[in-house]
């Protein structure tokens, strides 16, 4: 009953101003008079008191109570056995308590009621022991409130109470239903130890203090957890001070749906049998580090506004989180899911950690958003599983997968290095947002900075690649040394690798050109860390390590085997062509070997750049012009010329046929006609032929030695060009 409401019990008229309360005092009268207990006289007062015993029922509903007026009541209700006061029902509606109010010890047989009944000083009812229902609906406790060891039987109903001081239930039980809804705690408020056996509703219950319900390192039993063994209910409850459930044991529902924490909420260690966290608030720090979670934990569309940490938690059941936003950072390290990991549609605006974190029969993560970092390093997935990640970057650092895994990605930049896993497993990026279940779009604006939806690997060291298929993923900045079994990784789709420098840059007063191809970072970061580096390599950053020629030749070996055994044989090319760059710079091979492959890389880059090979055959072509015009091209044609002797008696002559030697050139050696004939000597030892020209000897060396080494350059040209095109 609300205090402002008049009374429908017989009131007494004494002790009131009818012009300020034209009801005037409310209490009610005493049996056999016409006043309230407060307004008897002595002898009255007197009579009736001598007739109270132990155990009877009183009705003292609107009294005015002072504290020696309360202390001589209970006083008469005293048992002389047990020395504490002891009645039957007790029924003190919409009375009012001045001074100390002190009901501690009592036994209420019956029924306690004290709704709107209005403590003005403290009320101490620590170890009083409620057998019936007792009722403090609507209660005011202007001081503290004292209820510490008390033991409810029946149920006990605090509905809309406000306790203005600090609320004390520590070590209370409550054998039936405790409800605390809408009440107001203005004070802080205390229930560690005690023990709810029935349901417990602090539905709308506002905490302006802090709230403690569970442990803390006090060694207090006011900082020992309470236990909930029916339905714990605290929907659309606030918590602006810290809400302490730190090792709380809820063997039932335990409910917070809509509830606000504005301060540090500690679940730490705490049990639940079946959490409900739909839609709650945490404005501040929200704890649930090894919390322990035995059925279905809900905290669907809830709000963590701070800090959570859920590090060594353990969800026996299935775990949702389904379009929770996390403002700050979440932690997840070391937790256990054992039933579905339900983050469709969450949202990570900090990072999200869940490194160590175990997924026992998980078979979808996501599709989430994460505007920080994904930290699955250490984590471990027992089932086949789908991961659908947007996220700025993703840890998989010593991550194990026990069966296939397919992971999808938009944004990322994965540092993949040592994962472990023995069955297939892709990695591909999502050129499109991710699609709910319901068919709508996962909005991932949280990631609008982001330069594009790409998916960039980072390091694959240390990985057995014998089972990864990468679709679609940015290589380019990839480390791949000391990566096994790297000949089968499968690329699919558009893997971009990073490219040398194009363009001509200088070393000294030299020009140096590197012909555009697929380069590792490894070597981009090699070359970069040179003496004489020229500009345009990558420097390697910080933790990337180093790797050199020795180390780099195998990787691209490697890779020129997956290429060639994915049939795409221009990329086989360029990886050959790094491979062979890394040999020739090599400090195990020999001396001779190293100027043997510097000559094939100078005529025609490893047979891979026919435009070399054919500069370089101009230019021998050129040269060899040049020398049979000045040396090898004799000055005349040389004439034939036939010689014999005439029998004197006649008979048969025999003439001899010879040809005049070769003449060296004299006068003007460099005309046109002179030219021309040079010209078609060396067409003719480009295609092993002989030009059937008068040549001096100079010229017969030299159209030798061209017959030798200007086919070599048109048949490396002919192979670099096969090497780019074929399939």
């Amino acid at each position: 009953m609300s205090t402002s409401e008049p009374p429908t019990w017989p009131h007494c008229a004494h002790g009131a101003d009818p012009a300020a309360d034209p009801v005037g005092c409310r209490g009610i009268h005493v049996p056999g008079r016409t006043e309230c207990l407060a307004h008897l006289n002595d002898a009255g007062r007197d009579a009736y008191l001598t007739g109270l015993t132990p155990g009877d029922s009183i009705d003292h509903r609107g009294t005015t109570f002072t504290q020696s007026l309360l202390l001589i009541l209970l006083n008469a209700l005293c048992d002389p056995v047990t020395g504490r006061a002891r009645m039957g029902n007790a029924e003190f509606d919409s009375a009012t308590f001045e001074g100390i109010v002190g009901f501690g010890s009592a036994i209420f047989e019956g029924d306690a009621v004290f709704r709107s009944t209005v403590f003005e000083g403290q009320a101490w009812f620590d170890s009083a022991t409620f057998k019936g229902d007792a009722w403090f609906g609507s209660a005011i406790f202007k001081g503290e409130a004292w209820f510490g060891s008390a033991a409810f039987k029946g149920d006990a109903g605090f509905q809309s109470a406000i306790f203005e001081g600090d609320a004390v239930f520590v070590s209370a039980i409550f054998k039936g239903e405790a409800w605390f809804g809408s009440a107001a705690f203005k004070g802080e408020a205390w229930f560690g130890s005690a023990i709810f056996e029935g349901t417990a509703w602090f539905g709308s219950a506002a905490f302006e203090g802090d709230a403690g319900f569970g442990a803390t390192f006090e060694g207090t039993a006011r900082s020992r957890p309470a236990t909930f063994k029916g339905v714990a209910g605290f929907d659309l409850a606030i918590f602006e001070g810290d809400a302490g459930f730190a090792s709380v044991i809820f063997e039932g529902d335990a409910g917070f749906d809509s509830a606000t924490f504005k301060g540090h909420a500690g679940f730490q260690s705490a049990t639940f049998k079946r959490p409900g966290f739909r839609s709650a608030i945490f404005e501040g720090e929200a704890v649930f580090d090894s919390a322990i979670f035995e059925g279905d934990a809900g905290f669907v569309s809830a709000t963590f506004k701070g800090h959570a940490w859920f590090g060594s938690a353990t969800f026996k059941r299935n775990a949702w989180f389904r379009s929770v936003v996390f403002e700050t950072h979440a932690g997840f390290g070391l937790t256990t899911f054992e039933g579905h990991a339900g983050f469709g549609s969450a949202t990570f605006k900090g990072d999200a950690w869940f490194g160590s974190a175990t997924f026992v029969t998980a078979d979808r993560f996501g599709p989430l958003v994460c505007a920080g970092r994904i930290v699955l390093s250490g984590a471990a997935f027992g089932r086949p599983v789908t991961l659908s990640l947007a996220a700025h970057r993703l840890d998989c650092r010593r991550t194990r997968w026990s069966a296939t895994a397919e992971i999808r990605l938009r944004y990322a930049t994965v540092d993949f290095a040592h994962a472990v896993f023995e069955y297939p497993l892709t990695i591909a990026a999502e050129p499109d947002p991710f699609v709910l279940a319901d068919g709508s779009e996962l909005a991932d604006a949280a990631l609008s900075g982001a330069p594009g939806p790409d998916v960039r690997l980072a390091s694959l060291r240390g990985v057995d690649a014998a089972h990864l298929v990468l679709a679609d993923v940015d290589l380019s900045g990839c480390l791949f040394t000391g990566t096994v079994h790297l000949d089968q990784l499968r690329l699919e789709g558009a893997c971009i690798f990073d490219t040398a420098p194009s363009s001509v840059r200088w070393r000294r007063w030299l020009p140096v050109r590197f012909t555009e191809r697929r380069v590792l970072a490894e070597e981009h970061h090699w070359r970069a860390n040179q003496q004489r580096a020229v500009r345009g390599w990558n420097v390697a950053v910080l933790g990337a390590g180093r790797a050199g020629p020795l180390q780099l030749a195998p990787v691209y070996r490697a890779l020129r085997k997956a290429f060639e055994d994915g049939k795409h044989e221009p990329g086989a090319a360029d990886f050959y062509y790094g491979e062979m760059e890394m040999r020739r710079h090599a400090d195990d091979i020999p001396r001779t070997e190293r100027g043997l492959l510097t000559a094939y890389w100078a005529l025609s880059g490893y047979g891979l750049r026919a435009s070399r090979a054919l500069a370089w055959l101009a230019a021998a072509m050129f040269l060899t012009i040049v020398l049979l015009i000045a040396f090898g091209l004799a000055q005349d044609t040389p004439k034939q010329t036939a010689t014999g002797t005439v029998p004197a008696g006649g008979g048969k002559v025999t003439f001899e046929i010879d040809k005049d030697d070769p003449q060296n050139p004299t006068g003007d050696r460099f005309t046109g006609k002179r030219f021309e004939k040079a010209l078609n000597v060396t067409l003719n030892s480009v295609v092993f032929r002989s030009s059937g020209q008068d040549l001096t000897t100079a010229g017969t060396y030299i159209e030798m030695t061209s017959r030798l080494t200007e086919p070599i350059l048109l048949g490396l040209a002919v192979l670099a060009v096969r090497n780019r095109v074929k399939r």
